[in-house]
């Protein structure tokens, strides 16, 4: 059996110190943001709580879909890049970035150094999205739905160029006979996508990759709430599974942090799979399985 482990939106805190030159841009509104909210509600010490339980279920791969910082400014990544190491080896932990790990340009590409082999797999194409991890007969496949947007804005983008080149590899995994778990950071379902503020623009493009070639899975983070929904795919509908913000203290209507804990195993010639949620509660401190349905 596979275990697969996912968590989302980490917001590693306490911010680092930020030179004033780094906030002539729209770092101003997040660190705003951060101040007056965001560091009693995204909290350290709850994320690593949430870690210590993850590893107690011996996962066996940690998938990560993005905003592990808030500002995008180089100390983050440093500090983030040390606490993947507390997470796991590259070989066990898959990390795509989010809307705030691309918050304002060049972000991504400090991103990209400082993650190294957690952002990175193999790829069909010149790009390095899409990628895929294979573990046994799970293949992880990382997608980039992260882009700088303007002040205001979180959306997210999937251009046509990602969706051919995640077309071609999910057939060429079909045709292996793995079980094709898709991670985006932002939610492709069109109620969520068509959000112009928070939306994915080319949600349409990823949606018809899944429909054309197929898939398991789809994982996905951005909206800080725990989501089970479904994509049309070519043998039935494909379970989409959002996560709460791993960091998240049950404040401000903020949904307390939890990860997803996905059971794979073959099954004749297909695969069984299970979904069990494992988090915080509204009231009291301690972990406990808040939901457990079979979802194939």
């Amino acid at each position: 059996m596979i275990r697969l482990a996912h968590l989302s939106d980490i917001h590693l805190g306490p911010l680092p110190p930020v030179r004033p030159g780094e906030m002539m841009n729209k770092r101003v509104t997040g660190f705003l943001n951060w101040q007056l909210s965001r560091r009693r509600s995204l909290r350290r010490d709850t994320l690593g709580g949430l870690v210590a339980h993850l590893k107690s279920m011996n996962p066996s791969l940690i998938a990560v879909s993005g905003d592990l910082v808030n500002l995008g400014v180089r100390a983050e990544f440093d500090m983030t890049a040390a606490w993947l190491a507390t997470l796991g080896p590259p070989a066990q932990v898959a990390v795509i970035p989010g809307n705030h790990d691309a918050y304002v340009r060049g972000a991504l590409d400090m991103a990209t150094r400082a993650w190294g082999d957690y952002m990175r797999g193999q790829a069909i194409g010149s790009g390095p999205f899409p990628y895929f991890r294979r573990f046994g007969d799970l293949a992880l496949v990382g997608c980039n739905s992260a882009v700088p947007r303007p002040f205001f804005v979180a959306s997210g983008r999937f251009d046509i160029e990602q969706a051919k080149q995640l077309t071609s590899l999910l057939k060429i995994l079909g045709e292996r006979g793995l079980f094709r778990a898709v991670m985006i950071h932002h939610p492709p379902e069109q109620a969520h996508a068509r959000d112009p503020r928070r939306g994915l623009s080319g949600a349409e493009l990823f949606r018809h990759a899944i429909a054309e070639a197929g898939a398991e899975l789809v994982l996905h983070g951005h909206l800080h709430k725990s989501t089970i929904g479904t994509l049309t795919g070519p043998k039935g509908d494909v379970p989409v599974l959002g996560v709460a913000s791993a960091s998240a203290e049950a404040t401000r209507g903020e949904e307390p942090a939890r990860y997803n804990l996905i059971e794979i195993e073959r099954a004749g010639a297909g695969f069984s799979c299970s979904l069990t949620e494992y988090g915080y509660q509204r009231v009291g401190d301690g972990i406990v399985k808040r939901l457990h349905m079979r979802l194939s």
